[in-house]
């Protein structure tokens, strides 16, 4: 059994050739891609894959934990397979995508507090270096 067999059956996904495909291509590919990319690069290695396979696995990846919906490109869902907590920065010129380290915040709410935090998104828009480069 693979490792990412294992990934999927500790967080209650029973596997399959299509969902370890796009698990396995979701945690190499750190470009924090859409469900048409995802789909077009494993077509040709899965021809059995299809676009509604590829969106109801990444619903399926969100509601179990093992990727997390990147909302930060008007256009697109994203999708990350890294669900440890950090920010996401979206180059408006070129629209790459990337990680950033969040610093050490204790997320935990006071006791007193009437509300629960379960999910945090911290997005930040500009210029990527590479685009700065070129102006």
């Amino acid at each position: 059994m693979t490792s990412t067999q294992q990934y999927l059956i500790a967080h209650g996904i029973k596997p399959s050739v299509h969902r370890i495909g796009i698990m396995e291509y979701l945690l190499s590919h750190r470009t924090h891609p859409t469900v048409d990319e995802v789909y077009s690069d494993l077509l040709p290695g899965i021809p059995t894959l299809s676009k509604t396979t590829v969106y109801n696995t990444m619903k399926l990846f969100v509601e179990q934990g093992v990727a997390i919906q990147v909302d930060i490109d008007e256009r697109n869902a994203r999708f990350d397979g890294v669900i440890e907590a950090h920010a996401h920065f979206y180059c408006k010129k070129c629209g790459c995508i990337k990680d950033l380290p969040l610093p050490q915040i204790d997320w935990a709410m006071p006791e007193t507090s009437d509300f629960t935090v379960e999910e945090t998104s911290i997005n930040l828009k500009g210029v990527c270096a590479e685009c700065k480069k070129k102006s």
